[in-house]
């Protein structure tokens, strides 16, 4: 489903989403690298589980590097962004968003897994 220019335009620019982001989402990306980063650091000496929670330590990374080159800039051009006629570089500028979103996301669903795998991997006792 391919939302109409103005439809995305309205949701994605117009309704506070950046402030979200920086409010809600910058800490929980964070959070998302630096607690599997302790894991990793507690569970050292378990090999079958630390080469997993380390891959997912560096994929949450990953995720927000892509975030930073792949989906700021097009936020920086949706920022100057006003009502009115839709800009000549919608196309380009979503495509960039969208795609990077979905680069964000791919970094993220195997970072999960792999964390999974890594907490699977913990002996007990």
């Amino acid at each position: 489903m391919k939302w109409s220019p103005a439809l995305w335009r309205e949701t994605t620019v117009f309704n506070a989403q950046f402030q979200l982001f920086l409010l809600i989402g910058a800490p929980l990306d964070i959070a998302a690298i630096v607690c599997p980063a302790v894991l990793v650091w507690m569970l050292r000496d378990e090999a079958s589980a630390f080469w997993f929670l380390l891959a997912a330590t560096l994929l949450y990374a990953l995720a927000l590097v892509l975030w930073t080159v792949l989906v700021k800039p097009a936020n920086d051009i949706l920022a100057t962004w006003t009502p009115g006629p839709i800009p000549e570089n919608f196309d380009t500028v979503r495509l960039r968003w969208e795609t990077g979103h979905m680069a964000v996301t791919a970094a993220k669903v195997l970072g999960f897994i792999s964390l999974c795998f890594g907490l699977l991997g913990v002996r007990h006792g």
